[in-house]
């Protein structure tokens, strides 16, 4: 393979790589701007996506346009139940490290759920269209990497257009901004954060049913995911939807290349090495002020 076959492989393994990233870090910041924690279950929403789907398209036998919207409902499901039942109280009078804490365990948990009820072995599904790959350049791309930038575009604008331009956007991003005052006017926060939870949790299941097709799904997968997708939101600039998304394709760029070209040791440890510069150079973030804050838009 020539050197342009390279670059344009590269280039679409990090773009597919870089739109999970941008979406679980979107997942992290939404969270975020609503409650002010942490969410470090963030990646076992996309293992429950891509596992569900597993079930749902292999095991039921259940057509795949229906299975990809069922798993879309079932996770956000999981989403919320899991914002009533370890978050809300909580919330009402534990401190932030006490949250973050709870969301660890809860990451423990549901892998423990996901381990009884799928084992340990990894899963895989059928392409949404033809497993065929398209030559580019001498380079071959296959179709799913179109899918998933694809749904990740489309999830990223119809983000945008929610916080933007509608009522229950708006008042989801007046409670970031201010509780105390939104909740004066009228607007329930506790609905509003169980509607980020149910987002961040939409996000997930998107992109783990859209990328278990060409990377399989286990388990064990959301950790690391999670990690990549915080190293995504702190870069972008913790609380700004649109520094997550931009930071995670940069992730996923530079993680693509860096394998490609100097060495696939470094893989895992990119996303980290990255974040510790940038932390050095401006811990805001790229995209942050130098007093970071919650912001009201995407």
């Amino acid at each position: 393979m020539d050197l342009q076959a390279q670059i344009i492989q590269y280039l679409a393994a990090g773009l597919t790589l870089g739109s999970i990233y941008a979406m679980v870090g979107l997942g992290f910041t939404i969270i975020y701007n609503a409650t002010g924690i942490i969410n470090l279950a963030q990646g076992e929403f996309v293992m429950f996506g891509g596992l569900i789907m597993v079930f749902l398209t292999t095991t039921l036998g259940l057509p795949m346009f229906a299975s990809f919207f069922i798993t879309l409902a079932l996770t956000t499901g999981i989403g919320m139940l899991y914002e009533r039942l370890f978050i809300r109280h909580p919330s009402k009078k534990a401190p932030l490290m006490t949250l973050l804490i709870i969301t660890v365990a809860v990451s423990i948990f549901f892998r423990g759920i996901a381990m009884f009820i799928w084992g340990k072995d990894p899963y895989s599904l059928p392409h949404f269209s033809s497993p065929k790959p398209i030559l580019i350049g001498g380079a071959a791309i296959l179709p799913q990497v179109l899918w998933i930038l694809g749904l990740s575009l489309l999830a990223v604008i119809l983000m945008n257009l929610f916080f933007n331009r509608t009522i229950t956007g708006k008042a989801m991003s007046a409670c970031a901004v201010n509780r105390m005052a939104a909740s004066l006017v009228g607007i329930d926060p506790f609905r509003m954060v169980m509607l980020s939870f149910a987002l961040s949790a939409t996000l997930g299941a998107l992109a783990g049913a859209s990328i278990t097709p060409i990377a399989l799904m286990e388990y064990d997968r959301g950790p690391m995911l999670a990690l990549k997708g915080f190293c995504a939101a702190v870069l972008g600039g913790l609380g700004y939807g649109s520094g997550a998304v931009v930071a995670g394709f940069l992730l996923g760029l530079v993680e693509s290349f860096t394998t490609g070209f100097i060495s696939s040791a470094l893989k895992e440890a990119t996303a980290l090495i990255i974040l510790i510069l940038v932390l050095f150079i401006k811990p805001s973030g790229i995209f942050g002020s130098e007093e970071v804050g919650k912001i009201k838009k995407i």
